[in-house]
């Protein structure tokens, strides 16, 4: 309990004036918790969580912005 509290708490500081981190809180937040019932890997998880909520996160921008010129034509 106390590696995930720290976890989030690791990742809220580092996060929290980026404006590029769009998806990376929530990203860790599930990927820590996901590591750590999955052999105690939090700090991995919540690395990787955040990776990949980035990643989803700029790609459903890129969609999006795709979406409004579409129909702005």
């Amino acid at each position: 309990m106390k590696t995930i509290a720290a976890t989030m708490a690791m990742v809220l500081a580092l996060a929290g004036g980026a404006a590029e981190a769009r998806g990376c809180v929530k990203g860790a937040v599930v990927g820590g918790v996901a590591g750590h019932f999955a052999g105690h890997h939090a700090l991995l998880g919540a690395a990787a969580g955040c990776v990949i909520g980035h990643h989803y996160a700029t790609k459903h921008a890129r969609q999006r912005a795709a979406a409004h010129r579409a129909h702005l034509r």
